[in-house]
């Protein structure tokens, strides 16, 4: 069995991607586990929703943490949809005996969304810069990620989707494409902040966030993240 480690930033649509790995019988996912982990030992400067539920109720060591996910790994394939800036480490051994994915989205749509929950994000916040550095450290190891993005997905899903699968080496599934609406157990206990567009939704879709102007003090955070998108946009898997 396999653990396949979505690395993501927020508002990328990760979560409606858990939910669709979510319907196959022969995965377990597991919402952003280090998410506790970050809360407790980042360097932060906005907080976050819920968070002293998140520290009071989820695991918070790193190598317990990782230990269950590879726990899970030996009786089903395990799908861990995660946070970039949630592994702190610049050099997380750990992931390169995983499969890792990378999930990206132009960084204007993506803080135009963030935005929405948390008003004055900075480039921790939104995870691009340490997608650009995982993507280099997983390369440098031998281990380059499969880069996806957002906007490729919505074009065609069940298209993307297979040819994901194929990357994964394993087989696609129809019921990949559909869910039912409402929540699912394994959603992490800040869904309800964050997951409103999916628990509405049956299956991918564009969000109105995809098209909404970036306020103007958002524009050097723009800036910023830009560099960092540019080393991941020449590898992303195109949907033919």
């Amino acid at each position: 069995m396999k653990v396949i480690n979505l690395i993501s930033g927020p508002r990328n649509l990760s979560t409606a991607l858990m939910y669709s790995f979510a319907q196959r019988e022969d995965m377990i996912v597991m919402d952003e586990p280090f998410y506790g982990y970050y809360l407790k030992n980042a360097d932060r400067n906005n907080p976050h929703p819920s968070q002293e539920e998140i520290l009071e109720l989820m695991e918070v060591r790193e190598n317990k943490i990782i230990e269950t996910i590879n726990q899970n790994s030996l009786h089903k394939n395990v799908f861990v949809k995660g946070m970039a800036h949630h592994l702190l480490s610049e050099s997380p051994l750990f992931i390169l005996d995983w499969d890792n994915v990378l999930l990206i989205r132009h960084p204007k749509k993506l803080i135009a969304s963030f935005s929405k929950v948390i008003s004055n994000p900075d480039l921790t916040d939104i995870g691009i810069k340490k997608e650009a550095e995982l993507f280099l450290f997983l390369q440098k190891n031998g281990k380059t990620p499969l880069v996806i993005d957002s906007d490729e997905l919505l074009k065609n899903p069940k298209a993307y989707l297979i040819t994901i699968c194929e990357h994964l080496d394993i087989p696609f599934d129809e019921k990949m494409l559909v869910w039912q609406k409402g929540g699912i157990p394994e959603d992490g206990i800040w869904a309800k902040h964050w997951y409103s567009n999916v628990h509405n939704s049956e299956g991918f879709a564009v969000q109105k966030s995809s098209s909404q102007a970036l306020a103007p003090h958002l524009e050097p955070l723009l800036k910023a993240a830009l560099p960092f998108y540019d080393i991941l946009k020449s590898s992303i898997l195109k949907n033919e």
